[in-house]
C-alpha cells in the first residue's frame, strides 16, 4: 500500500499552532478566570434590628434560605408571606430563612416591615457590601444553602408561578 505524505510548509504550521495556543488560552481563561470569586457563603457580618454586629453563620448547619431585599422592591411584597409560609412549615426541620435589608434608611425598612412583618429573621447590610460580595443581579435575590454550608441554588426576582419550585428545593435539601 503507497505511503500518503502531506506537505506541510513552514508557515501553515505556524498557524496551526498559534490557533492551537490561542484555544488552550481561551481553554484556560474559561476554566480558570472565575475562580478567584468563590461562591458566596454564610461567613458574612450584618447587623440586627438592634444595630448589633452578627455572623450569617449563626445559622451553620441548617438548611439556608437568604433573602436580599429592599423596601421599594415590588416583588419583595409578594415574597415576604411565602418565606413567612416556608418558616412556619419548616423551621422546625432545619430550615432557616434569613432576609437581608438593603436600604440605607432603617425607617424605610420599619415602614415595610410593618406592612409585611416577618416572622423570620431579618438583618441589615445598608453598606451594600454584602450584597456586592453575592453579586445580585436583581431585587429580591435569593441564595439556597445546604446543611455544609454550601450554595446550592439562587434565584433572581420572585414568581408567585414557581413557589411550587422553590419550596421542593427547600424540601429536596431539609431530607439530606
Amino acid at each position: 500500500m503507497p505511503a500518503i505524505h502531506y506537505q506541510v510548509s513552514s508557515l501553515s504550521f505556524q498557524k496551526a499552532v498559534h490557533a492551537l495556543s490561542l484555544c488552550f488560552s481561551a481553554l484556560w481563561f474559561i476554566t480558570f478566570s472565575h475562580s478567584s470569586t468563590a461562591a458566596p457563603g454564610l461567613n458574612y457580618a450584618v447587623q440586627n434590628a438592634q444595630g448589633e454586629t452578627v455572623n450569617l453563620s449563626e445559622f451553620a448547619g441548617k438548611v439556608v434560605y437568604v433573602d436580599f431585599w429592599s423596601s421599594w422592591c415590588g416583588p419583595c411584597r409578594k415574597s415576604f408571606p411565602w418565606m413567612n409560609d416556608m418558616h412556619a412549615k419548616y423551621a422546625a426541620k432545619g430550615l432557616a430563612v434569613v432576609a437581608i435589608n438593603l436600604d440605607v434608611e432603617p425607617e424605610l425598612a420599619a415602614q415595610f416591615l410593618t406592612k409585611l412583618p416577618a416572622n423570620f429573621p431579618v438583618r441589615y447590610n445598608p453598606e451594600g457590601d454584602v450584597a456586592k460580595s453575592f453579586e445580585l443581579q436583581g431585587m429580591p435575590s435569593s441564595f439556597l444553602f445546604n446543611r455544609q454550608g454550601e450554595l446550592v441554588q439562587k434565584h433572581v426576582g420572585f414568581y408567585d408561578d414557581k413557589k411550587a419550585l422553590y419550596e421542593q428545593e427547600i424540601q429536596q435539601l431539609l431530607v439530606e
